[in-house]
């Protein structure tokens, strides 16, 4: 997921949305609304990861940085999202390798492994708190999805000298997850999970400290490419050089042709109550993240006080279910139904973006426009890389954008306006056959 800036024809948060994360937040920095009209070398619109990474490297390189978001930062889902800082990409390496071909597959894993470690170094470097863990397990709904698990490991490591990742079976699954309904799965020890609001907050207040303009509560309303670019924000304008897109999933209001490529998504999660520290390792004993392998994905961890944070369920509505929380919970009892009595404090929603071969959509358009988004549900990592390499393309470089930028990006069948049912029923026939 990542944050809302235009106000596009998918669900908005106002802010006050019940999260454990905005609960929990360790701090809840107030930026100001735009006054003026403003001139810069670039403006952002978004302040999630993508948005915040870009201003934070452009700010660093001296360049007159102006972000603008619609509402808070990491009010989307870069503030909402699960947390977890996985490896890789949402296609697999075999499969890319296949589709791209090993030179380009190879490039895509050094990104990848990369914005990890750059999600690390932002943490280390500005103080960010946000209680990062290691380690990620991911869980075997199938027999099948076992035995193609522990192929991808043996493959990364004779290919690519990945070698954090631990094959486990059913039994060794049983000790890391309390449930009994997985197969087997893999351990990666070089993933990890964190604090995701924390995280975006921190990100802004080293932006900010590096003399980027940091703007809330600024709507965007209009846009024109140019020599200069035009953002128009209310009554107000700004002027740039270059304008980046870091909307992800909220961007259809100010979609410059991009929308059938892109299919924004709803995604789930609640937080129980404080389980207490036994009760909690009981669940989850090395206090990892964890993902199963169902097409509609189930993901979770614990808190930092003891709570299970559980993701699962998936619409494509233009609006958020006023009350996401039976969804969510009949999924988190198919896991773990001995948590059958336990209060659920807190119940939220955001939106995500998907593209249609899984892999970010990042690149330029004429006019000085630059976009990156569809990290499809491996944003923190992903966007934090994508934000750095828009900002490294501004500057001139564009060799690693370009790896990105080269990616096929086939439309969804039936283009903007028709991708909504199309994706309905993929979503529906997913869910089927997570069931049989």
């Amino acid at each position: 997921m990542a944050a809302a800036a235009s106000a596009g024809r998918y669900a908005q948060h106002d802010g006050a949305a019940p999260t454990w994360y905005e609960a929990s937040a360790r701090t809840s920095p107030a930026w100001p609304a735009l006054d003026g009209d403003r001139r810069a070398d670039v403006c952002i619109v978004g302040g999630g990861y993508t948005g915040l990474s870009c201003a934070l490297h452009l700010a660093e390189r001296g360049y007159s940085t102006l972000l603008l978001e619609a509402r808070r930062i990491g009010n989307g889902a870069s503030g909402r999202n699960g947390g977890q800082l996985g490896s890789g990409h949402r296609r697999d390496q075999i499969t890319l390798e296949r589709e791209l071909g090993m030179e380009r597959a190879r490039l895509l894993w050094s990104l990848a492994e990369e914005a990890k470690a750059l999600v690390r170094d932002r943490i280390a470097r500005h103080g960010i708190a946000c209680d990062l863990k290691p380690g990620i397990a991911i869980a075997a709904h199938r027999p099948r999805h076992a035995r193609a698990l522990a192929r991808e490991a043996a493959h990364l490591s004779a290919r690519y000298g990945y070698d954090e990742l631990d094959v486990l079976d059913r039994a060794a699954l049983r000790a890391e997850v309390a449930c009994e309904e997985f197969h087997g799965g893999l351990m990666d020890r070089g993933a990890g999970h964190l604090h995701p609001l924390d995280y975006a907050r921190g990100l802004a207040r080293a932006a900010a400290g590096a003399g980027a303009d940091i703007r809330e509560g600024t709507p965007v309303t209009g846009l024109a490419a140019g020599a200069p670019c035009r953002v128009e924000a209310g009554p107000h304008t700004v002027t740039a050089d270059a304008v980046v897109l870091a909307c992800n999933g909220y961007l259809d209001a100010l979609d410059p042709g991009m929308g059938g490529r892109m299919m924004p998504i709803n995604n789930f999660i609640l937080a129980t109550e404080p389980l207490g520290e036994a009760r909690a390792r009981e669940l989850i004993p090395s206090d990892v993240a964890v993902v199963d392998t169902r097409f509609v994905v189930n993901y979770f961890r614990l808190s930092a006080d003891g709570r299970l944070l559980f993701g699962g369920g998936e619409t494509t509505s233009s609006r958020l279910p006023a009350d996401p929380g039976p969804l969510v919970r009949r999924c988190m009892l198919r896991i773990f139904p001995q948590l059958a009595e336990v209060r659920v404090d807190h119940v939220w929603g955001g939106t995500l973006a998907i593209t249609r071969s899984r892999m970010p959509s990042i690149g330029r358009l004429e006019g000085g426009l630059y976009f990156a988004q569809g990290y499809s549900g491996h944003g923190v990592a992903l966007a934090t890389l994508g934000g750095a390499l828009v900002a490294e393309a501004i500057a001139g470089t564009l060799e690693r954008f370009d790896v990105f930028a080269r990616l096929p990006q086939p439309p969804f069948p039936g283009g903007a306006t028709l991708r909504w049912p199309t994706l309905a029923l993929a979503l529906a026939y997913g869910a089927l056959r997570d069931r049989l």
